[in-house]
């Protein structure tokens, strides 16, 4: 009843604010806050606010670029495309995105959030176009890109070749590397990398103890923590950069 109203008021009457305009603006919202919840659970920075707020924004500029200046049009001497301002979104999201993407110790952090923020735009600028039932579309593929690929991916890593970081805290004079490297040797993995002493880490492991960073790449080297926990004197295994985004 309210937005009824509103509408019929001089103030905010006039094209591009009746109810159907807000009902983009409000689906732009909803839409993309499912994707800000679903970065929120998985614990990233850009999360709930940051993702509902593109979208809805987007929203509103798509709409700015539709109706925005029909009081300054005039044919035959004023004319505006459309299609500009909306186009200056993509620009913008890009920025955004960088500001996400970090890199840290050779890796690449955040490219999935980066992706769902250009993808919350998106939808944001599908809903503000009046595009409701593709926008809807969208979000229910995001959360089949993101939650049904997880596993498929897990599953194809398991069979094909691929690599894996991880810190391993062991006891001296176990002979734990030698028989590490046995193993990698049986099962054909490749020792890529290996640093002692990592970090701050290494200030926390006594003097019986050791603690090195191994990077092993092969096939079914996911299977690599449990199969080197196995080793005698191993006393802890910790998986490095598991999800980087």
């Amino acid at each position: 009843m309210v937005i009824h109203w509103l509408a019929d008021t001089p103030l905010f009457g006039g094209p591009g604010q009746g109810t159907r305009q807000i009902v983009e603006l409000f689906a732009a919202f909803g839409l993309t806050s499912l994707i800000g919840l679903e970065r929120e659970i998985q614990g990233k920075a850009a999360g709930l606010r940051t993702q509902t707020i593109v979208g809805t924004a987007a929203a509103l500029i798509m709409l700015i670029s539709k109706y925005g200046f029909f009081d300054v049009l005039a044919a035959g001497t004023v004319m505006v495309d459309p299609s500009r301002v909306a186009a200056q979104i993509v620009s913008g999201i890009g920025f955004l995105g960088a500001g996400i993407i970090i890199t840290r110790r050779g890796a690449v952090h955040g490219l999935t959030t980066a992706a769902a923020v250009w993808e919350s735009a998106a939808i944001g600028m599908a809903a503000g176009a009046g595009l409701l039932l593709l926008a809807v579309m969208v979000t229910g593929i995001h959360f089949v890109i993101i939650l049904g690929f997880m596993p498929v991916a897990r599953r194809l890593a398991a069979r094909l070749s691929g690599s894996i970081r991880m810190q391993i805290t062991y006891e001296e004079g176990r002979a734990v590397m030698k028989e590490l490297l046995a193993i990698c040797d049986r099962r054909r993995w490749q020792l890529t990398e290996m640093a002692a002493y990592p970090g701050l880490d290494a200030m926390e492991v006594s003097e019986q103890q050791s603690s090195a960073v191994i990077t092993l790449a092969g096939t079914g080297v996911n299977q690599a923590p449990l199969v080197l926990a196995g080793i005698p004197g191993v006393l802890s295994i910790r998986q490095l950069e598991e999800d980087p985004d």
